[in-house]
């Protein structure tokens, strides 16, 4: 049976280069937690972990972005990358940027859209 669009929260809750909003996601047969940000007026979703050890992205609830604003932020390791398409900037990734996670804002909400297996 196809997975419909599951709703992740209403759009207001994500500001512009602001709080995030996690979310509980299925990804490769295991229970695990995505986050939704707003950058540059778009919406984008990733696994909530850093991209080179599987630790939490967050360093304060919902809190992915650095003092600048322009960038996420690892909490463990001080890793950056890049809100829009979540590729590795500078630290110890070694070119493992985040696992993006299929959204889409509709109709004053943010969707998680269904995930191939």
């Amino acid at each position: 049976m196809a997975q419909s669009p599951r709703l992740i929260c209403r759009a207001a809750e994500v500001l512009e280069s602001g709080k995030g909003v996690t979310f509980p996601v299925r990804w490769q047969g295991l229970d695990e937690e995505g986050f939704v940000i707003r950058y540059q007026g778009k919406v984008f979703g990733y696994l909530n972990r850093c991209g080179h050890v599987p630790v939490r992205m967050d360093w304060k609830p919902g809190e992915f972005f650095d003092y600048s604003k322009l960038y996420l932020i690892c909490t463990m390791h001080g890793a950056l990358y890049a809100p829009e398409s979540g590729r590795c900037l500078t630290g110890r990734c070694r070119g493992q940027g985040l696992q993006a996670l299929p959204v889409e804002e509709k109709n004053d909400a943010i969707y998680l859209l269904p995930i191939p297996d």
